[in-house]
């Protein structure tokens, strides 16, 4: 919709009625956006694939703020709908993160569903020897894989301490492992629906994350 300048717009932050945090906010021409996602200035691709994806995909009232040190997306949005928000603050890592997680439990429940709960439990263990191989974070014991397959990513306080090259690893293992399990890669299609539960910017966020890396191939 926009494509602007720092001196174009106002930025200032007010109080979120339902929680404790301070929201970003830019106002442009009477019009009031809220901050979606912060790039930095070596992401400008990356930006303006966000911006296009949720202008001209999604149709939504979307600016792109270009700074010399940083490029910012940010949703069109009327004050009070921030007190219907129930989205959370996390920032980019935290939203791929997300994403995998659904991913995981969509893999988890499709094994379980057609393959049954004993090939559904060798997952688990299987997920976990991948955590130990590669060294992820605090995610090496079996239960925390568990609690993987169960928790609302979306609502959970905390999550695993992953990095960016992390959560390339564990998609990538995925889907090698949901592979092996179901003798193809046609999983993708139906598991990829899990992404519906999250927030449209968020999921909007990780796809665009998602066909610009070689990930993008795998899960289609």
């Amino acid at each position: 919709m926009f494509i602007l300048k720092r001196q174009d717009v106002e930025i200032s932050s007010i109080q979120h009625p339902k929680k404790d945090q301070q929201v970003p906010i830019l106002d442009y021409q009477g019009q009031t956006f809220r901050l979606i996602s912060v790039f930095k200035a070596s992401q400008e691709e990356e930006a303006r694939a966000l911006w296009r994806e949720l202008t001209d995909n999604r149709g939504k009232a979307c600016v792109l703020l270009e700074e010399p040190e940083r490029f910012s997306v940010w949703g069109k949005i009327r004050l009070e709908q921030l007190g219907n928000d129930t989205g959370g603050s996390h920032g980019k890592t935290g939203i791929l993160i997300q994403a995998s997680i659904l991913l995981l439990q969509g893999v988890y429940i499709d094994i379980e569903e057609f393959l049954g709960a004993r090939q559904a439990a060798l997952l688990e263990k299987d997920i976990a020897e991948v955590f130990q191989q590669k060294q992820f974070p605090q995610t090496s014991p079996p239960e925390t894989v568990k609690s993987l397959v169960s928790i609302d990513p979306l609502a959970a306080p905390k999550l695993p301490p992953w990095q960016e090259t992390h959560v390339v690893i564990f998609l990538q293992e995925l889907h090698r492992l949901g592979k092996s399990y179901f003798g193809n890669a046609n999983f993708t299609k139906q598991v990829i629906y899990k992404l519906e539960d999250m927030p449209e910017a968020e999921r909007s966020l990780f796809l665009s994350w998602l066909n610009q890396s070689p990930l993008g191939k795998l899960w289609q």
